[in-house]
């Protein structure tokens, strides 16, 4: 509403002659701007995918730099000359080409609001995208990174407690590294019997209450035990 009441009254002081004179110079800044952004982005990705400035691109990281149809994607996206916009409502009455500089902005926006909204679907539908899932990737590769220094750690250490962890953690990294995202399952392998286990526990437990063997304080007291030991084997 508020860049209707301000460009109408331009719009109407102009003769046909400056109207498509402005016209013609909107458009040209909107193809400017469009392409400028398109060029942009081809050009950083370039540069990330070549590693051709190392600040720009993380080389320790394990995802892989976006493509060329994300670069384009990336470019189509948005709405832009906002702030233009604003900063033109704000210059004063009478400042030098007021009115080009509204107008254009005005087009700037409305351009890439209608024609790159408009077009954005289909964009996405053509270039045929697929989720690579880089976050997945770069988990899976800390996962298994995770894993080996967890059994670095306790190596050396002949207990029996760590015995039974170096076990667990074999096995977990065994899953992760036989998968090439390095996913595994959200349970310990020693869970589903550790949860038999609890079961049975809580079972005798019901058991000695009803016989009287045990009274509610101490029959509570070992529940609660039990049922952080379940959240622990559930989680």
């Amino acid at each position: 509403v508020l860049i209707g009441t301000q460009l109408r009254p331009i719009w109407a002081g102009l003769d046909d002659g400056v109207r498509w004179q402005y016209s013609i110079i909107a458009g040209a800044v909107l193809v400017a701007v469009i392409v400028t952004r398109i060029v942009w982005m081809t050009f950083y990705i370039a540069v990330m995918r070549t590693r051709f400035v190392f600040y720009l691109y993380n080389s320790s990281r394990h995802t892989g730099a976006p493509s060329a149809k994300s670069s384009l994607l990336i470019s189509w996206c948005g709405m832009r000359g906002i702030v233009t916009l604003a900063t033109a409502f704000a210059l004063p009455e009478g400042f030098p080409y007021r009115d080009l500089i509204l107008l254009t902005a005005f087009g700037v926006v409305l351009g890439t609001l209608v024609i790159q909204g408009l077009t954005l679907r289909p964009l996405i539908a053509w270039l045929a995208l697929e989720d690579g899932d880089p976050v997945g990737h770069e988990v899976g590769w800390a996962r298994r990174a995770a894993f080996h220094a967890a059994l670095e750690a306790i190596d050396g250490n002949t207990s029996p407690e760590a015995e039974l962890l170096r076990l667990e953690y074999r096995q977990l990294l065994d899953q992760a590294e036989s998968n090439p995202d390095g996913l595994i399952s959200s349970e310990l392998p020693a869970d589903p019997l550790r949860r038999q286990a609890i079961g049975a526990a809580r079972r005798a437990l019901f058991e000695m209450r009803q016989s009287g063997e045990i009274g509610d304080d101490a029959f509570h007291r070992l529940e609660e035990e039990l049922d952080w030991a379940e959240l622990s084997a559930a989680s």
